[in-house]
């Protein structure tokens, strides 16, 4: 019960790797507040669903004062809501490249700009922010998406030093995961499966499980002197 008595937002919480790592924190004792625009597709008794657009930076707020107003505090914050838009930058329109940078980085600024503050005043919390080995490595076809998770990376690295300022004691963090078997990859054909597994050193593609225990151990006390840093949960993988 390494998260006994604290309380997690979890963004993209309904399904995915959002639905683990809710999970995850709720069996180890957390109070989670699973965050999506849709409806969980899971029942969990310590999981609370909670429908928010992350791009609307108002109701970002109205959820931080539900939280601390239900809950009392808020000592985990995970932003892991994200899409999708690929295509090669010369046919990139800005529709596909603004509503990627919408979710991906400016909806990780909207919450944590409130959230942030809070855990500071409280003196401590742990905020993780999802990028991707895109935002370490790029990727093509993915400019925008690749732009918003290096500067998801960025803000992480900003974040730990602005919100340890006068003893605010807030870790902040980023996870980059390589290809992991969520919904979406389901749905990509065997053989590309295949070779993205031969790119790594493990040989494998990751289970959403792996970067929930990774998300895990930065929620905990157990990284307490970890701040700052990019954990890659990626098998070893170059892209």
């Amino acid at each position: 019960m390494r998260l006994e008595g604290k309380v997690a937002i979890v963004t993209g919480g309904a399904k995915g790797l959002g639905q683990a790592m809710a999970e995850t924190f709720a069996r180890e004792g957390a109070k989670v507040v699973a965050v999506d625009m849709g409806d969980l597709a899971y029942s969990n008794p310590n999981v609370e669903g909670y429908k928010l657009n992350v791009t609307d930076g108002a109701a970002c707020k109205v959820l931080t004062d539900y939280v601390l107003e239900k809950y009392g505090r808020i000592d985990i914050l995970v932003n892991n809501a994200g899409i999708t838009k690929d295509a090669l930058t010369k046919k990139m329109t800005d529709d596909m490249f603004d509503a990627v940078i919408a979710v991906n980085l400016k909806g990780v600024f909207n919450l944590t700009r409130w959230v942030g503050p809070v855990m500071q005043e409280a003196k401590g919390g742990s905020i993780i922010n999802i990028s991707s080995i895109v935002g370490v490595y790029g990727n093509i076809g993915q400019a925008n998406y690749a732009a918003s998770k290096a500067g998801v990376i960025g803000m992480s690295k900003t974040w730990a030093k602005e919100f340890a300022m006068k003893g605010g004691n807030v870790r902040v963090n980023a996870i980059a995961p390589g290809y992991i078997m969520t919904d979406i990859l389901k749905t990509v054909p065997q053989e590309l499966l295949d070779k993205f597994a031969a790119m790594t050193m493990l040989g494998r593609l990751g289970q959403p499980h792996e970067i929930a225990d990774a998300a895990l151990w930065l929620a905990s006390d157990e990284s307490s002197y970890f701040t700052g840093q990019v954990l890659e949960v990626n098998g070893g993988m170059r892209l």
